[in-house]
């Protein structure tokens, strides 16, 4: 069946089977959903039992700002039962569709091809309902008309942005008004998750029953915190052999702890010296091989060990730049209808470059939502030297929680999957051998850690 002939059929249905009376969903609603419906994405394996939905939504209508989404509903017996879950990855200038969808915890990776997919065994749709942002506007497909937009983005617009946007789609997917809503995110989303779940918050409050039913949010190696993030990091590259003793004390000495976004000429000279001391490593991975090594790596290891072929893959974000600028994918996802003048990107330089605002700190947003009581919950790969878990204990130390279960490991199949400590209004878990991307490197043990956060379980002690 075509997709007229599809949208047709189900216009007709909606008209003989839906009542007012059901939740608030209409027939323009299931209409607007259909125009969204991806019915195949090109190189997709088949039989994939769920569905899928893309397409754009309006933010900004003055601006011209419009937000590219992508959400995977979960197995179709379980998908109108299922918690929904916003993802947004970081940068500032990344794309959730890049990272968190094609390469972490969405349904489909991509062949080294460029052209065709396969399923993702541990992909988080088996657990919730995934929706995928690609926030602010000019990162990925999401755009703005105003090209001024696209050099003074920053926090505060685009939590507005992001709010909106929630706003508009509840409108377009009226079946998941009221269903358990969950943030979550990584990286530099650890400033748009504490901050869109604020807004949220506070706009529902003296809401009897919100239409956006927001029960807490979820983080992984999270840029929370400048003072921690630079002291955390600088001790997590001298502790792990990164850099040498004396640049180890020159950048404690040279750089300004209280602004990672504006260091002093001074301290961008010792970064200098200590990115020249790390060497051709991945800093997000520091025990993999750069994407540059790859093909070497692979050559001489894979007559020995069988298992190097089924193992984390440093060159994904090339496969994806090659899938998602194919004009039949754009086509299928309903994406780039404006025709925008750049070739789709994981991310975005001028978006990052040229970022504005960015509060020091989202500690005193976390102290807030945690009185509220929402449920909230930070993880980290212990192998990311970019915003490490040193980083992140300093940060969680800061706010000063009393200890409901003490530091334990976790455990999957008998083995240690990492550790956890329960405080007062917040979780923390740790990933052993993950690095930046949690899923990525570890994608069972962040499916087991996604699963323990929806059921608001502690992460278990035995196998």
């Amino acid at each position: 069946m075509d997709r007229i002939l599809f949208c047709s059929f189900s216009l007709a249905l909606c008209l003989i089977w839906v009542s007012p009376k059901i939740a608030g969903v209409s027939c323009s609603s299931i209409a607007d959903q259909e125009k969204d419906r991806i019915f195949s994405l090109p190189g997709q394996p088949p039989n994939v039992g769920f569905s899928q939905y893309s397409g754009y939504v309006t933010v900004d209508h003055l601006a011209g700002r419009a937000l590219f989404y992508w959400l995977a509903e979960a197995p179709s017996h379980r998908a109108s039962t299922s918690p929904l879950v916003l993802w947004l990855n970081g940068g500032p200038g990344c794309s959730s569709v890049a990272y968190g969808a094609s390469e972490e915890l969405g349904p489909f990776r991509i062949h080294p091809d460029g052209a065709t997919l396969f399923l993702n065994p541990y992909a988080w749709n088996s657990a919730a309902n995934l929706l995928f942002l690609e926030s602010p506007a000019g990162v990925g497909f999401s755009y703005s008309n105003t090209s001024s937009d696209l050099h003074n983005s920053g926090d505060q617009r685009t939590a507005e942005d992001a709010y909106n946007f929630l706003v508009n789609w509840f409108e377009r997917f009226p079946q998941y008004k009221y269903r358990d809503f969950y943030i979550a995110g990584e990286s530099y989303a650890g400033h748009y998750v504490p901050q869109l779940s604020q807004i949220v918050y506070r706009r529902n409050k003296g809401v009897q029953n919100p239409i956006i039913n927001f029960k807490g949010f979820m983080v992984g190696n999270a840029v929370t915190d400048d003072f921690h993030d630079y002291v955390g990091t600088f001790e997590y590259w001298w502790t792990h052999g990164l850099i040498s003793d004396s640049t180890y004390h020159k950048l404690r000495t040279t750089c300004d702890f209280q602004s990672s976004t504006h260091p002093s000429d001074e301290c961008e000279k010792i970064l200098d010296v200590a990115d020249s001391e790390q060497g051709n490593i991945d800093p997000y991975s520091i025990y993999t091989r750069p994407c540059n090594d790859t093909s070497s790596l692979r050559r001489n290891l894979r007559g020995h060990y069988p298992w190097m072929s089924r193992a984390y893959d440093p060159c994904t974000e090339r496969y994806s730049k090659a899938y998602y600028n194919r004009p039949e994918v754009q086509k299928a996802l309903h994406a780039n209808v404006t025709g925008i003048n750049y070739p789709w990107d994981t991310c975005s330089d001028i978006i990052g470059n040229y970022w504005t605002d960015s509060p020091r700190s989202m500690l005193p947003i976390y102290q807030e939502l945690i009185a509220a009581g929402l449920r909230i919950w930070v993880y980290s790969g212990d192998t990311d030297s970019v915003v490490p878990l040193t980083a992140t204990r300093y940060s969680i130390d800061a706010l000063k929680l009393p200890t409901v279960m003490d530091w334990y490991p976790w455990y999957d199949n008998g083995k240690v999957g990492g550790w956890s400590q329960v405080y007062k209004g917040l979780t923390l878990v740790t990933v052993t051998g993950a690095g930046h991307e949690v899923p990525l490197h570890r994608p069972r043990q962040a499916l087991i850690l996604f699963r323990h956060f929806l059921q608001n379980n502690p992460m278990p002690r035995s196998s």
